[in-house]
């Protein structure tokens, strides 16, 4: 299978050939863990899911290493604890868990390796070792710093100049640099943070060799992509490869830089100010299923900027809840021919759920749960959220769960031949009781199709029979 990729780097699509023939590796900026994550933190999380997916099914799941990481040490942290008095091991615990909760809520599988910074310091020091040796990086006051200008090719990736860059950013200007955009690698650990020993004294990482030594250690020198929301693009995505060009020369690093574009609410920036900034936990535990978050996010192509609307949830929830019970108790089939071709053209998800629209329209269920299954959609272990919610019990519940179907399928033809025979007052009372008792009824020329909604009240189907 060939599979096209738009490169941030190259600005082109190109295909996909694996360092390794037959075995492809992904590196994933993954989350500083000090909170939960917001919903533009999983929009990386789903796009990257699905490329994991589909290089699953290209390649077979044995031979993709799909790497993700934690920051778990980060001037972040360190604030959040001294606000809270709590331990900073806690803090990251905790808000690990919470980030593998979430994301699994929204249907992302595990990556193969999620490695936290605190567990590859050593990594992490042989590299800044090696950059010191090599005349990239010098060490001043306590510091260790990456002589940017040592890399011609810094700025490639951002298509910047460096004169540009310290024309146009805030660079942080400290007496023990040689040049302004001379970034840290190692940085001296104040009194209570934390800290670990190295040549330089005691201290910690910069936040960017965090990546570039953990790639190196679990990908090798040469890998296949490396992925992110753009904005990591700079400084982090052009610190990473300055560092591990300069760390291992005859290495290629990333091959292919792949970027998603932010995520906005109701067509403006998410922020607090503006009341519009909620987590992926908040959607929850408002009743917004996983699925439903999912869903609307492959409704816009990664690399265009996204808009949740309440708008977009509702549609998404009412495209879901059908598709679902159209492939209920149904097997899956081959994933068909045009999923595939939209998924391998650069992880086309809007044209993939255009054709589900059609497999659905033509009766292909077992190729529209295929389809959906490539994209983490109508999977079991998202499931259940469609189901009618039962809030009150009258000794029915048995003959809900087994007969229910028919049951209403009874009261409905009941309805039909009431008009039929033009007893018109009785189909009233039959369609409004079944509205009030949470069922939806669609007429059409084909005669009268039925759906659950939100909920659905058994004593009021009660009243019915």
């Amino acid at each position: 299978m060939d599979i096209h990729l738009h490169n941030t780097k190259t600005r082109k699509k190109e295909l996909l050939t694996p360092v390794t023939p037959g075995r492809v590796g992904m590196y994933v900026c993954g989350p500083t863990v000090y909170d939960r994550a917001h919903i533009g933190n999983a929009r990386p999380v789903i796009v990257f899911d699905v490329l994991y997916r589909l290089l699953r099914h290209a390649y077979g799941a044995e031979n993709v290493t799909y790497v993700r990481n934690f920051t778990d040490v980060d001037d972040k942290i360190i604030a959040r604890a001294e606000e809270s008095g709590r331990e900073i091991g806690h803090i990251t615990a905790e808000t690990t868990e919470w980030y593998l909760e979430d994301m699994a809520a929204v249907g992302a599988l595990e990556p193969n390796e999620m490695p936290r910074a605190t567990e590859w310091i050593g990594a992490m020091v042989e590299m800044i070792e090696g950059l010191i040796s090599g005349g990239h990086a010098y060490a001043a006051e306590g510091h260790v710093l990456f002589r940017v200008r040592s890399y011609e090719a810094y700025g490639a990736l951002s298509g910047r100049s460096v004169d540009d860059m310290i024309a146009g950013a805030r660079v942080e200007v400290a007496p023990y640099k040689e040049d302004p955009m001379d970034f840290v690698l190692w940085k001296p650990a104040k009194a209570g943070e934390p800290g670990w020993d190295s040549p330089w004294g005691k201290g910690r990482p910069g936040w960017h060799i965090e990546c570039s030594a953990m790639a190196d250690a679990l990908l090798g020198e040469s890998f296949d992509i490396h992925g992110g929301g753009n904005d990591l693009m700079f400084p982090h995505h052009e610190n990473e490869i300055a560092q591990s060009k300069c760390a291992h020369p005859e290495g290629d690093f990333a091959r292919i830089w792949m970027h998603n574009e932010m995520l906005q609410v109701e067509g403006k920036k998410m922020s607090k100010s503006l009341g519009n900034f909620f987590t992926v936990r908040d959607l929850l535990d408002q009743g917004v299923p996983g699925e439903v978050i999912r869903f609307v996010f492959l409704g816009t192509h990664y690399r265009k900027p996204m808009d949740w609307t309440e708008k977009k949830r509702g549609e998404a929830e009412a495209t879901l809840r059908k598709w679902r019970a159209l492939v209920a108790g149904v097997e899956p089939g081959e994933v068909p021919e045009g999923v595939i071709a939209a998924l391998a053209d650069d992880l086309n998800t809007p044209s993939v759920i255009t054709e589900m629209h059609r497999l659905a329209a033509d009766g292909d269920v077992a190729g529209l749960l295929a389809a959906g299954h490539i994209i983490g959609v109508l999977t079991e272990e998202l499931g259940g959220w469609e189901q009618p919610r039962f809030v009150e019990h009258l000794g029915l519940e048995t003959a809900m769960n087994e007969g229910y179907a028919t049951w209403i399928d009874n009261l409905i033809k009941k309805r039909t031949n009431a008009k039929s025979a033009k007893r018109f007052s009785e189909a009233d009372r039959i369609r409004d009781g079944l509205n009030e008792a949470g069922i939806i009824l669609k007429d059409g020329p084909t005669g009268t199709e039925w759906e659950f909604g939100a909920d659905v009240d058994i004593s009021k189907l009660e009243a019915l029979k």
